[in-house]
């Protein structure tokens, strides 16, 4: 897309498409359970240095504006984005979620390969680091 002020024209990145969505608009995306209820929020990605796909999605979950939230890494693999619900969806219950590895604001996780490899196996989902060569 281009814009035109006075002198100048910009051409701007499209930010979503019908199968990509650029890095920040995923932030702020809604995540519901199978049941359709509503978990939380995209509150961020973590990328793999190496390959350069997504790993986790750094859910939101509880607090109120802003202050109690805890952050919930959730492998890529796990979500499935519904365009009927414009969000993911995780095939898990809130008490699941609850009691999934997670972090609060001042607490940030080491992200070493123990850590990663706790939450993958929490989620039962494979892991990314294996997957060099596939699609995530």
């Amino acid at each position: 897309m281009q814009t035109q002020n006075s002198t100048h024209t910009h051409t701007h990145a499209q930010d979503e498409t019908s199968s990509l969505i650029a890095g920040d608009k995923v932030s702020g995306t809604s995540v519901y359970n199978t049941a359709g209820e509503h978990l939380g929020s995209i509150h961020d990605v973590m990328l793999d240095k190496r390959s350069g796909k997504v790993a986790y999605a750094v859910m939101s979950f509880g607090g109120f504006l802003g202050i109690g939230e805890k952050y919930h890494p959730l492998p890529w693999s796990t979500l499935n984005y519904q365009t009927n619900q414009s969000g993911y969806v995780v095939n898990m219950s809130r008490d699941q979620l609850e009691a999934a590895p997670m972090y609060g604001e001042t607490d940030s996780p080491a992200w070493d390969r123990d850590y990663e490899t706790r939450v993958h196996d929490y989620y039962k989902a494979p892991y990314y680091w294996g997957m060099r060569g596939e699609g995530i």
